[in-house]
């Protein structure tokens, strides 16, 4: 395949973390895919919201929803390193897909020149490939004290050379003296291809900020192209910052009155995979030492660490309170939350560094063993194999779902194909398919349960689909932003 050196680029970078940096990019990968051929780029993320791809590997979130936006398929390419957090200041590195080790900060940074390298290869297969690539910094740009071995957003702007459009937060206060800050701490052969301002999440007359606006573009010489509002999305999130961000109830009004509790693990991954429930129901993150209350539905999430938050779920009560729970309510378990409702968990140390068993919540006949540092990431297509009352008028039917996980689970009744389990109820589950909620019967059908055990009336929700909310993301974008500008800012590049 020819190599196209001349592809383009652009860099969004941020202020702090959480700013909105993803959120633009998916916004203008969307816009500018009608023009060129669109890929996203993220060096490095830190997120346990993931991804699969087609071929087996695992990526950030947000990498995948930006490469859909764009209408292109997801690759590791996009996202060549993931970092996942376990705790005790450890992660689990992830590099083009596959882990490649657990690393504390202090051990990671010595491979930073690796990391280098396997940037740069990513970029260099990319722009083999596309037209655009459309690349994001990770948490705040001016972090003075990482300049030298910060990949992400120094490395890829030295490597690059993009011009970098700079976002920041106005809900969080401080918006001006951030981006003057950040502008003023950038090196200098970073700072000088600092094209333009973005201002996120005003609530408000735009035109209330126009002395501050201008103003801040006599101070920087930098102009500002322009301001989003407040925005509801309607896609997954990205990081952990969303999550500590989610109230006890629902963001989202419901049009339904179930009540869905989630169980918030100290180490909870993927909790994208309940988002889709919070437009029909109650969904309410509660913290282990919470009263659980009494809700129609528990989930217990993925988790990048079973046997620490099942210890921690156990020496909190709130294994009991879930427990107390069983017949009457539906109780979920998804990936460690499945291992987690079994009667045993079989570690030779891959989990917690010490061969030992452990008792699970024994609401499910499933054992799971941790037998080696291997992960299993697919995409898959299953049907619906479960009787009971449920999903009893869906069995037959197919759905979709991914797989990340660490250990094997045997069990003596499957849910899904060959995964997952059922008590006898038919009310207790366990499967270890993220993604599991986006599939369209499998929520109707708890719904309508849920809605009729509890004497309520189900109210269907009206679809929005992928691309419908991409497309109105990149209105919204499309409608707040100089595009103009930024259309110039990419073709002046040689």
């Amino acid at each position: 395949m020819e190599n196209k050196k001349n592809a383009k680029k652009l860099l969004v970078l941020g202020t702090a973390s959480d700013v909105g940096k993803s959120i633009m990019v998916t916004g203008l990968c969307r816009i500018l895919s009608r023009k060129y051929k669109v890929a996203p780029f993220k060096a490095q993320n830190m997120s346990l919201n993931s991804w699969i791809t087609k071929d087996g590997k695992e990526i950030g979130i947000a990498q995948a929803i930006q490469a859909k936006a764009a209408g292109v398929e997801p690759t590791a390419d996009m996202n060549p390193v993931l970092l996942k957090p376990k705790g005790d200041r450890t992660s689990q590195v992830i590099v083009l897909g596959e882990p490649y080790a657990d690393k504390s900060a202090g051990n990671y940074y010595d491979s930073i020149e690796e990391m280098h390298g396997v940037l740069r290869g990513a970029l260099e297969r990319l722009e083999s490939e596309y037209e655009l690539i459309v690349m994001e910094g990770a948490g705040g740009a001016a972090e003075i004290n990482l300049y030298d071995r910060d990949i992400v957003n120094i490395g890829t702007a030295r490597i690059t050379q993009a011009p970098i459009i700079l976002v920041g937060d106005i809900e969080s206060g401080g918006v001006f003296a951030s981006l003057y800050g950040t502008k003023v701490l950038l090196p200098e052969d970073v700072s000088k291809n600092l094209k333009g301002f973005v201002i996120n999440k005003f609530r408000g007359d735009p035109a209330i900020l126009e002395p501050g606006l201008k103003q801040l573009e006599e101070l920087t010489g930098v102009p500002v192209l322009g301001v989003l509002p407040y925005y509801k999305l309607k896609i997954p999130s990205e990081d952990s910052m969303a999550i500590r961000k989610k109230k006890g109830r629902a963001e989202i009004e419901s049009i339904n009155d179930v009540d869905i509790a989630v169980i918030r693990l100290p180490r909870i991954s993927n909790f994208t995979d309940f988002e889709p429930l919070e437009r029909i129901a109650n969904v309410r993150y509660t913290d282990l030492d919470e009263d659980l209350g009494t809700p129609d539905c528990v989930i217990i999430p993925g988790t990048k660490n079973t046997v620490s938050d099942l210890l921690d779920l156990k020496e909190s009560g709130m294994d009991k309170q879930i427990r107390d729970l069983r017949g009457r309510a539906v109780i979920f378990g998804i990936c460690g939350g499945y291992q987690m409702l079994g009667k045993i968990i079989h570690d030779s140390g891959v989990e917690n560094g010490t061969e030992a068993d452990y008792e699970g919540l024994g609401l499910l006949d499933v054992e799971t063993s941790f037998g080696e540092y291997k992960k299993k990431t697919v995409q898959v297509r299953k049907e619906i194999m479960a009787d009971g009352p449920i999903f009893r008028n869906i069995k037959g039917n197919e759905i979709w779902g991914y797989e990340i996980h660490m250990g094997a689970t045997k069990t003596p009744m499957t849910v899904f194909g060959d995964d997952g389990s059922i008590d006898d109820s038919g009310t207790v589950v366990g499967t270890y398919l993220h993604g599991l909620f986006e599939n369209e019967n499998i929520r109707h059908a708890l719904m309508i349960y849920l809605a009729e055990k509890k004497g309520v009336e189900y109210h269907p929700e009206s679809i929005t689909t992928e691309d419908e909310a991409y497309d109105e993301l990149a209105e919204i974008v499309e409608s707040c932003l100089d595009m103009k500008k930024i259309y110039e800012l990419i073709e002046e590049q040689d």
